[in-house]
C-alpha cells in the first residue's frame, strides 16, 4: 500500500490524464473499508483500513480537482462545466459513506490508540464532521454547487472595451492604478458599470444562495445558518462572538490609522478629497510595477526561494518541473487567485490573474505560501485530515510569505522601485484589513435577517462602510453609494464566512513581520514549524506553536500592529 507520504510520479499537470470516477465502484469499494474497519480485530487492522480508506477519498479528490482546475482554466469549456456538474451530485452521494466512517472512527474501540498515534484533532475534526453530514440535505448540497457555478458563469463572461480592447475585470485594474486620475475614473466607472449590469442576476443568485443554505441549516436542527456556516469553516475553538470583538478590536485600532494613511494618500496625490478611484493609486507617479509579467517573474521567484530556504527551494523547484501553476489572464478563465492541492501526487496547483501589476507579484508569493504549506505537510503529516489547517491558520501561510519577499523586491521591481513597492504592500496590507471585516459583519447580517431583498442588503452594506471605510467616497456613482460595492466579492457567493479570517491571519503575519525585523532566522524557523504541523492542532494551539497572539484577546491587534503603525509613520 502506497504510504501516506508517498507520492504517484507525474509528468507535468497538463499531462494528467482524466477519467471520471467510476462511482458505482468507489462507493462499493469505500463500503467494503467501512465494514472492515467496523470489523478489526486489533488496533494494527484498525489503522492499516483507516489509511485505505484515506487513500481512496483520496484518490476520488486528486481527479475532483484535476477537473475543478481545467474548469477554471477555461469556464467556457463544455467538457469540464459537465465535469463539475457530475462533482456536484458525486461529492453529495459520498457523504452518507463519509458520515458512517465518522461515526466509526468515534466510536472505535481502538479510538484511545487512533488519539495516542495521531493527536485529538482527528476526533475533534470528526465531531463537527458529524453535525454537518447528513442524508438530509444532499440534494440541497447539489443545488448549492450548481449555483455557485453559475455564478462563476456570470462572472467570468464580463466584459467591456476599454479605450479600443476588449477587457474582463482583471484587464481593468492596470487602469484603475494608474496615474492618471482621468484614466483610473474611467477604468473604476467601466469596472462598476460591468457590476452595475449583472447586478440584477448576482442578487437573484445570492438570494437562491441564502435560500438554499438556510434550508440545509434547518434540515440538520441548527439554530441558524451562521452556526452551519462555522462548524463549515471547522471552527472548534471560538464562534461569532469572538469574531465580534476582533472586528471591534479593528474599528478602534486600525480603522483611525488607516483614515490617517488615506489622508496622506490625498497630500501625496495632490486632491483635495481621495475619491474611490485613488485608494488603489498610491503614489502620484504611478505605483510600482513588476518589471515583467509571468515569463521573467517565474525565474525570479524561483531565485528567490532557492535563497529563502532549502525546503522552498525544493518546493518551487518542483512547481516549475511538473508545470503546477497557471498565471497568466485570459478570456473565459476564472476570476481570481487561489491554490489547490493534488493528494495523489502531494502536489499543489497555483492559479491566478496577472495583470502587471504588483498585484502579479503580491498574488504570486501569497499562493506560493499556501503551496508551500500544502507541499510541506504533505511530506510531514501522516493523514489526509492534517494535510491542511482550518483558513485563519492557512492564511498566515500565505500573507506571512508576502513579508519574507520584502528582501527580493528589488528583483522583482527593480532598484529604484523598492520603498514604493514595499510602502504599498505594507500599507495596502493594513488598509485591507477593515474592508476584510465589512464582508465579515455583512454576512453575518445578512444570514441573521435572511428575509432582506436587494436593495435592504445594499443599505446594510452602506452602514457598515460608514463604520469601517469612513473615507470611502464613491463620487456620485449612484450604484456604489447605495451600498452595490458588496458584490465584488466572491467570497460571499462562494465561500460564506472565509474572508475575515484574511483578517485574522494578516494580524498574525504582521506579528512575523515585528520578529522578520528582530530574528529573520527565528521568524522563518517559527512560521516553517506551523507549515509542518499542517492541521495537527487546533488554532489555538498552532498560534502557540509558532508563538503568536490570539487575535480575539484583547490588546492582541493593537501589539501586532503597532510596529506597522509606527513604520508607517501613522
Amino acid at each position: 500500500m502506497q504510504s501516506p507520504t508517498e507520492a504517484l510520479s507525474m509528468d507535468t499537470f497538463s499531462k494528467i490524464e482524466y477519467k471520471r470516477p467510476d462511482m458505482g465502484e468507489l462507493k462499493k469499494n469505500l463500503n467494503k473499508l467501512l465494514d472492515q474497519f467496523k470489523k478489526a480485530r486489533n488496533y494494527e487492522e484498525a489503522r492499516a483500513t483507516f489509511l485505505a480508506y484515506e487513500k481512496a477519498s483520496g484518490h476520488f479528490e486528486t481527479i475532483y480537482v484535476v477537473a475543478s482546475i481545467r474548469n477554471t482554466l477555461d469556464t467556457t469549456d463544455k467538457f469540464y462545466d459537465g465535469e463539475m456538474q457530475f462533482f456536484n451530485r458525486a461529492v453529495a452521494q459520498l457523504m452518507p459513506i463519509s458520515k458512517s466512517f465518522t461515526e466509526a472512527l468515534l466510536n472505535s474501540p481502538f479510538a484511545t490508540r487512533f488519539e495516542r498515534e495521531f493527536g485529538r484533532q482527528l476526533f475533534t475534526l470528526a465531531q463537527i464532521d458529524q453535525k454537518t453530514q447528513s442524508t438530509k440535505i444532499i440534494s440541497d448540497l447539489i443545488h448549492q454547487g450548481n449555483l455557485e457555478n453559475e455564478y462563476k458563469k456570470i462572472t467570468a463572461a464580463c466584459k467591456t472595451t476599454f479605450r479600443g480592447e476588449e477587457v474582463n475585470f482583471y484587464g481593468l485594474l492596470k487602469h484603475m492604478e494608474s496615474a492618471d486620475r482621468e484614466e483610473r475614473k474611467e477604468a473604476y466607472l467601466a469596472w462598476a458599470k460591468l457590476y452595475e449590469d449583472i447586478s440584477e442576476k448576482l442578487d437573484r443568485q445570492y438570494d437562491k444562495l441564502i435560500k438554499v443554505r438556510i434550508h440545509m441549516a434547518k434540515k440538520l436542527d441548527l439554530p441558524n445558518y451562521t452556526t452551519l456556516g462555522y462548524l463549515n469553516m471547522h471552527r472548534a475553538d471560538y464562534g461569532p462572538e469572538e469574531v465580534a470583538r476582533f472586528r471591534e478590536q479593528v474599528r478602534t485600532i486600525i480603522v483611525p490609522a488607516v483614515a490617517k494613511l488615506k489622508q496622506e494618500q490625498a497630500k501625496r496625490l495632490g486632491v483635495e478629497k481621495l475619491k474611490y478611484y485613488d485608494e488603489s493609486c498610491i503614489f502620484p507617479d504611478g505605483n510600482a510595477d513588476p518589471i515583467g509579467g509571468e515569463s521573467v517573474l517565474v525565474p525570479i521567484t524561483q531565485r528567490m526561494y532557492r535563497e529563502i530556504s532549502p525546503e522552498t527551494g525544493e518546493f518551487f523547484d518542483f512547481l516549475s518541473r511538473h508545470g503546477l501553476f497557471d498565471l497568466e489572464t485570459r478570456a473565459g478563465k476564472h476570476l481570481g487567485g487561489y491554490c489547490t492541492y493534488l493528494y495523489d501526487y502531494k502536489a499543489p496547483f497555483i492559479f491566478s490573474n496577472f495583470n502587471t501589476t504588483a498585484a502579479d507579484v503580491n498574488v504570486l508569493t501569497h499562493e506560493a505560501g499556501h503551496a508551500f504549506a500544502g507541499y510541506t505537510a504533505m511530506r510531514s503529516q501522516p493523514i489526509a485530515a492534517y494535510l491542511s489547517s482550518t483558513s485563519e491558520v492557512n492564511e498566515i501561510h500565505s500573507m506571512t510569505m508576502e513579508h519574507f519577499a520584502y528582501p527580493f523586491l528589488k528583483d522583482f521591481f527593480g532598484q529604484e522601485q523598492v520603498d514604493k513597492a514595499k510602502y504599498a504592500h505594507l500599507s495596502s496590507a493594513l488598509a485591507t484589513i477593515p474592508y476584510l471585516v465589512s464582508v465579515d459583519e455583512f454576512q453575518h447580517r445578512v444570514y441573521e435577517n435572511p428575509k432582506m431583498n436587494a436593495k435592504e442588503r445594499r443599505a446594510v452594506w452602506h452602514e457598515i462602510e460608514q463604520a469601517y471605510l469612513p473615507w470611502r467616497d464613491y463620487d456620485g456613482v449612484s450604484f456604489l453609494e447605495e451600498g452595490g460595492f458588496w458584490m465584488q466579492k466572491q467570497h460571499i457567493f462562494l465561500y460564506p464566512f472565509y474572508y475575515v479570517d484574511y483578517a485574522l491571519a494578516q494580524v498574525c503575519a504582521f506579528e512575523f513581520y515585528g520578529r522578520m525585523k528582530q530574528d529573520q532566522k527565528d521568524a522563518w524557523e517559527s512560521y516553517l514549524a506551523l507549515c509542518r504541523a499542517g492541521g495537527s492542532l487546533g488554532y489555538f494551539d498552532l498560534l502557540r506553536l509558532a508563538k503568536l497572539h490570539i487575535p480575539f484577546e484583547e490588546g492582541s491587534v493593537e501589539k501586532a500592529v503597532r510596529h506597522v503603525i509606527e513604520e508607517l509613520n501613522l
